[in-house]
């Protein structure tokens, strides 16, 4: 680096922490604040100091980013919005009797286990502050959950001998959630 080595350092920890894109972004940025504090007369260690203090340290902007991360306001979104799709899906398999359709107690116990799973993971992103990794979890969660939708459409269209009036509502809303889901997980994980 053509800088200080205060703001190596700096750059370091923020490297093991963040993507290397970013981290080019703000080494941009930093050395361009060391270059202006030097061109107005202080030392180049002051300088150095003064612009980190200027960003902040590297928990806060780790922190900035992670709370910014796309994984985790997907997975916020998805959590906040899961009570209500999962109400309008018990009601609507509770008027269609779903326990008279023919699905393996297996399938069941199977698509209960990874909701679970589904919903744990997307915790762990909704909740993430210091690790920008933990939100990716957020992409995990959200697939999983896509798939978990499609797979209950597919059984309402495969199993159910016709879908109650109650299911009118779920139907769109979980298609509702599957696109909008689906338009973020290449920017999560881009």
């Amino acid at each position: 680096m053509a800088g200080h080595e205060l703001i190596d350092d700096y750059l370091a920890e923020l490297a093991r922490r963040l993507p290397a894109d970013a981290v080019d972004e703000l080494a941009d940025g930093l050395l361009e604040t060391w270059h202006h504090r030097r061109a107005a007369g202080l030392p180049p260690r002051d300088a150095a100091q003064a612009a980190i203090e200027e960003f902040g340290t590297a928990d806060q902007v780790v922190r900035a980013f992670v709370t910014h991360a796309p994984g985790r306001r997907t997975a916020r979104w998805l959590l906040a919005t899961g009570p209500l799709v999962g109400m309008l899906w018990g009601i609507g398999l509770v008027a269609a009797q779903v326990w008279t359709w023919p699905v393996p107690a297996e399938v069941v116990a199977a698509y209960a286990a990874t909701l679970a799973a589904v919903v744990s993971l997307l915790a762990i992103a909704a909740t993430a502050t210091g690790s920008l990794r933990r939100t990716q979890l957020g992409a995990v969660g959200g697939s999983g959950l896509v798939l978990l939708d499609l797979t209950m459409l597919a059984t309402v269209l495969l199993a159910a001998p016709g879908p109650a009036w109650p299911m009118l509502a779920a139907i769109p809303a979980s298609l509702i959630r599957v696109g909008l889901t689906a338009r973020t997980l290449p920017v999560i994980l881009g």
